[in-house]
């Protein structure tokens, strides 16, 4: 039963395994789960530390009344030097500790369905984990070596996860391409220029085809945070003043804001120091009505599901003209209409550092635009809108592609075997 490969594409929002058999030469199966953990609120101190993982995460957190610890984009901590370890109940989690839990879950699965412990994989990973710093980028790969292993993998080797989707691509065409994959994530953005061919599918050694490969830390969180900063932060005090001296009247610290712009940093606000400082401040702003909505959001844990329909607000204008940002929950309550127009103005900070660093990798590699026969681009990032007229703009004579948006990586991981010769 040793003929199976795992092809693992762990994601900032959903992880992905694709099964391949290597007798048959062929993908049997593909899983999926968001990439989320939850530990309850009540645990037995004698037992091992209870934990749910992807949609049952979700529907334990919510049953709970959202008591509970609840973690979304863990890929990003990877890289993070600030993040050592966090204590849950009367047990320390260290990065690895958290991704390993999700991979584990994964590999559960599909071993359940080819009844086998299967220890070989194709792992993922961005090219970049973080593009400011080497050390960061090292770190993470450590880290995320130590998580596999955690999970019970033994035999494993790594591909680039542009890489991965543009085998899944190859798959599909007729004849030779030279294509720049453009992998969109929910952390990273990738690209990868490569030629592919339907003749050198299953080929053992690829490293000739692989022209360049680059990427940046930003993705669809990005666009997420800063919707968040935008829309979101002057529902949870943003702009309001507080009393800081009798008759001195100061601004809010933007940091109690931009703490809950992010997931990485919202997993870890909701500490008893930071709850006393809300409450001090909530004082001195005479019980200000919208900085009270600061407070009941992370005494109850309610980030998530705040971001649940940022998330649906931008699913919504990949295809309509407008949308509206709504929320209603434990008197929290916001209703308002988003245009295209307007979203684009909030993620085109964003935009033009995908911009600039599309140019600079061309530039970089020698590669020109009209060279270039397609234009793949694939994840969940990838159906915004003001993406793709970003690219179909900057490759007017490319043909532009993209399947599988959200499996693609995992797919053409499995298919990466040759690296294991």
């Amino acid at each position: 039963m040793d003929h199976y490969l795992y092809g693992i594409d762990f994601g900032t929002t959903n992880s992905v395994l694709s099964i391949y058999d290597e007798r048959k030469n062929e993908i049997i199966e593909t899983i999926s789960i968001p990439s989320l953990l939850y530990f309850p609120y009540d645990q037995d101190s004698e037992l091992p530390i209870q934990y749910f993982v992807g949609n049952r995460a979700i529907s334990s957190y919510l049953s709970d009344g959202m008591r509970g610890r609840f973690m979304k984009s863990i890929k990003r901590v990877l890289s993070s030097t600030s993040f050592i370890e966090t204590r849950i109940h009367n047990q320390n989690f260290t990065a690895s500790d958290l991704v390993a839990l999700i991979i584990k879950e994964l590999k559960n699965k599909a071993d359940k369905i080819i009844d086998f412990d299967c220890r070989k994989a194709v792992i993922g990973r961005p090219v970049f984990f973080d593009n400011e710093s080497n050390h960061k980028d090292e770190l993470a790969q450590k880290r995320l070596n130590i998580a596999v292993k955690k999970a019970g993998f033994e035999n494993v080797k790594y591909q680039f996860e542009p890489i991965g989707a543009a085998f899944a691509y190859e798959k599909t065409i007729a004849k030779s391409e030279r294509v720049l994959v453009a992998d969109f994530g929910g952390g990273t953005t990738d690209f990868t220029y490569i030629i592919l061919d339907p003749h050198h599918v299953g080929k053992k050694d690829r490293r000739s085809d692989i022209i360049a490969s680059g990427g940046l830390y930003i993705g669809g969180d990005s666009f997420d945070s800063a919707f968040m900063w935008e829309k979101g932060t002057p529902n949870f005090g943003k702009g309001v003043e507080y009393q800081s001296d009798p008759g001195k009247f100061l601004a809010l610290p933007a940091s109690l804001f931009t703490n809950i712009c992010s997931w990485e940093k919202m997993n870890f606000f909701n500490g008893y120091k930071i709850q006393n400082e809300l409450k001090r401040y909530y004082a001195f702003t005479g019980e200000n009505a919208s900085f009270k909505n600061l407070i009941t959001l992370t005494e109850n844990n309610l980030g998530y599901s705040v971001f649940q329909a940022i998330e649906k607000t931008k699913i919504d204008l990949s295809h309509l003209p407008e949308s509206v940002f709504c929320y209603s929950n434990m008197e929290i309550e916001i209703n308002q209409a988003i245009s295209i127009d307007e979203y684009n103005r909030i993620i085109e900070k964003d935009l033009k550092k995908i911009d600039l660093y599309a140019d600079q990798f061309l530039k970089k590699n020698n590669i020109h635009a009209s060279e270039i026969d397609t234009l793949y681009l694939t994840g969940g990032t990838s159906l915004v809108v003001a993406i793709n007229k970003l690219f179909s703009d900057k490759f007017p004579n490319a043909t532009i592609n993209s399947n599988d948006n959200f499996i693609s990586v995992a797919k053409g991981l499995a298919y990466s075997g040759y690296l294991f010769e």
